[in-house]
């Protein structure tokens, strides 16, 4: 006995859906063609291999804007969140590996991370509450990537914290990288950010941000254990 749902039957006009729910491939691309306008792009046929490449060129894309700030749009419109998790579990890594030689005087790896995100969180609360036209995502993103500048100085300290005697002169040298990096990042961040507040708000938005990226650059200027 042959069984069938009639799903239908009580709607008047449907009449019975045959045939294969694919799309040739000529069909695809010849669309792309017929209109004006950028072509279609399906990734949903792309190997994994090019997708990750593509995605690890964006990037490496962000990080360069960072640390040469001239090109605002960028970070804004393809905002995107591995960059920041990147830097933040790496600086965070760092600074735990060396406090664990020590057992003190470091930060714990979750206490850097939620120093990281939680202010970064709460930098961008003040910014729409100041009547920023950034979204909450855009502006986690960018203060995410502009620690860039924070972790190159995080890397060189620890290079210089390998020296067998920390005399004077190589903790100036720490000192004078990680001031380098902290206005750097602040800077990167402003020019981002900048224009996305109203004119007359624009110090009480930087402040938060200046706070913020003080707070990280002093976990690694203070971090003196290998």
């Amino acid at each position: 006995m042959e069984t069938k749902l009639e799903m239908f039957d009580d709607v008047p006009g449907v009449e019975d859906v045959e045939g294969e729910m694919t799309i040739p491939a000529n069909k695809r691309t010849s669309g792309s063609t017929s209109k004006a306008g950028p072509p279609d792009f399906d990734t949903l046929d792309e190997p994994i291999k090019d997708t990750i490449l593509r995605d690890i060129r964006a990037v490496g894309v962000k990080f360069f804007h960072v640390l040469y700030p001239k090109e605002k749009s960028t970070l804004l419109r393809d905002w995107d969140l591995w960059g920041p998790l990147v830097l933040c579990t790496f600086m965070a890594t760092i600074l735990h590996g060396s406090a664990d030689s020590q057992y003190e005087g470091g930060p714990e790896f979750a206490q850097v991370f939620v120093i990281v995100w939680i202010g970064a969180m709460i930098v961008t609360l003040n910014s729409k509450l100041l009547g920023g036209n950034i979204s909450f995502f855009q502006s986690v993103c960018v203060l995410g990537y502009c620690l860039t500048p924070v972790a190159v100085s995080l890397i060189v300290c620890q290079v210089i914290l390998l020296a067998s005697v920390q005399t004077k002169l190589l903790f100036f040298i720490r000192l004078v990288t990680t001031i380098g990096g902290f206005v750097w990042a602040t800077y990167a961040s402003f020019i981002f950010l900048g224009d996305s507040q109203p004119a007359n708000r624009k110090p009480l938005a930087v402040y938060p941000i200046f706070l913020f990226y003080f707070i990280i650059s002093w976990l690694v200027i203070s971090d003196s254990n290998m």
